[in-house]
């Protein structure tokens, strides 16, 4: 059996995501911790140190957008992957210009593996 490679975090506040997002990961071997707000997601973003992160924008009590600006002006610099329906440029540009390192605004699992599987990589 291989052991995990990489600690991950994904946050999303749909369940079914959420379980997709966890299996493609875990399929690939990485360790992924889950949570469905965006005040968790910084929680958990300050206090492990993770590989990646994937964050969808709209979250309850802090979306994705102000859980990335909160991780950045604490010094996190752990990879960020925005995955997230917004899919208009704006969305896109400020997501990344506040410091995503990716931005995936629809799911196909092979590009979502594909994309943390780069962010990963050392």
């Amino acid at each position: 059996m291989r052991r995990n490679r990489y600690e991950s975090l994904v946050a999303d506040d749909e369940a079914a995501m959420t379980l997709a997002l966890e299996a493609l990961l875990k399929r690939e071997h990485y360790s992924v911790d889950v949570v469905n707000n965006g005040q968790d997601a910084l929680d958990y973003g300050l206090a492990e140190n993770y590989d990646a992160l994937v964050l969808d924008i709209m979250m309850p009590k802090l979306d994705g957008l102000q859980v990335l600006t909160a991780l950045r002006e604490q010094g996190v610099a752990t990879p960020v992957l925005l995955l997230t329906a917004k899919s208009q440029i704006e969305d896109r540009v400020a997501g990344l210009t506040g410091g995503a390192d990716d931005y995936l605004p629809s799911l196909d699992p092979r590009e979502f593996v594909a994309r943390v599987g780069r962010l990963t990589r050392a």
